[in-house]
């Protein structure tokens, strides 16, 4: 997606009644944000959009300006990722509806294919802060990032234990990210942001944490991550409701057992007696997700040359994209031994067309 079209999704994402769903509605019709945004009512009104959403949005249009709301990014250093972005993340992708826009600010680096959320009680126990630690350090120092809400309690706590180890965490928000909720772990989040952690919202700037925002949030957690452990949830708790989402999107749901006589036990209790997986040890995870040192596994995925050719032009690509032209020069090969040659590495998955015959490793 270009610059232009982006600031236009940008400007339709302003309004609350408008969400991922709608916004790829709008997208599906129109062919692109600027040209929707630009089209008159009547023209909109045949879109699909209906009842609240379409009246507030002609009424409110014109009251805002694309232009200045991209500057007003741009002055807080927040970056916009789109689903046609490189660094978009592949397992978030995959749900049935994922952000149409994310927010961020942060290292791209802490977005990894091997990710777990990890969710719980804003009121913890003790139990369930010294399992926090355990679990989420462990898991961090074998090389897996670690996900959740920056909200009080067991999130708060999972960021900070990833930390400490020196591991990845990706926070994401339930607000704005000028607006980091609750007030009291801002200093989490610039931790986090030092440490090359990333934090990332659906919702624009200025946006408030309400209350509903929270539930939809959830299914971004789970959606980043391979499976979610749940300790400490209580019977209704927010927790669960990830987990809810886990479920839809296929994702694995591991939870620590507690005592039966503590109601911030019964949520997870309850998980582990519906079929989510009773966990005691890092490792049960691991064993579970089959990854039992994400860098090892990394190392064997290095791309693999099936022939000198290909060797040439792995090598080649190794430090930046380049045109056919230079590949061209580098292998000797006919140009058009050299096509079907590209073309067969890019079915196989080791590289990609980045377009205009501009090649790169695909990583």
């Amino acid at each position: 997606m270009n610059s232009q079209d982006i600031k236009y999704l940008n400007a339709f994402n302003q309004f609350e009644f408008i969400g991922a769903r709608t916004l790829k509605k709008i997208r599906k019709f129109f062919g692109n944000y600027e040209k929707a945004w630009k089209a008159p009512f009547s023209q909109i009104s045949k879109a699909g959009l209906k009842g609240k959403v379409l009246t507030e949005l002609d009424k409110e249009r014109s009251l805002i300006n694309p232009d200045k709301e991209i500057e007003r990014l741009k002055k807080y250093n927040i970056q916009i990722l789109t689903p046609e972005d490189e660094h978009y993340p592949k397992l978030l992708k995959e749900i049935y509806d994922a952000p149409e826009i994310l927010y961020y600010l942060g290292d791209l680096s802490a977005f990894s294919d091997f990710s777990l959320a990890i969710v719980g009680s804003r009121r913890y126990t003790s139990y369930g802060k010294e399992v926090v630690s355990y679990f989420a350090q462990e898991l961090a120092v074998k090389g897996l990032t670690i996900v959740s809400g920056l909200a009080l309690g067991i999130d708060a706590l999972s960021h900070q234990a990833a930390l400490e180890v020196g591991g990845k965490t990706v926070a994401v928000l339930g607000s704005g990210l000028d607006k980091i909720y609750p007030a009291t772990n801002r200093q989490l989040g610039k931790e986090i942001l030092k440490k090359k952690g990333i934090l990332i919202s659906e919702y624009p700037l200025g946006s408030s944490a309400l209350k509903y925002h929270f539930p939809h949030r959830n299914r971004i957690i789970s959606g980043l991550s391979l499976g979610i452990l749940v300790i400490e949830a209580a019977e209704k708790s927010g927790s669960l409701l990830t987990a809810s989402h886990a479920l839809e999107q296929n994702r694995e749901i591991f939870a620590v057992p507690g005592s039966i006589f503590s109601s911030r036990s019964r949520g997870t209790n309850n998980l582990i007696k519906s079929g989510a997986k009773a966990v005691t040890d890092p490792q049960d995870i691991l064993k579970e997700l089959d990854i039992q040192n994400t860098s090892l596994y990394k190392e064997t995925k290095k791309i693999i040359a099936d022939s000198p050719q290909e060797e040439i032009i792995i090598n080649l690509l190794k430090e930046n994209p380049q045109p056919i032209n230079k590949i061209f020069k580098k292998t000797g090969l006919p140009i058009a031994k050299l096509n079907s040659l590209l073309t067969i590495m890019e079915m196989k998955g080791q590289i990609k067309n980045l377009g205009g015959g501009v090649y790169t490793l695909k990583r």
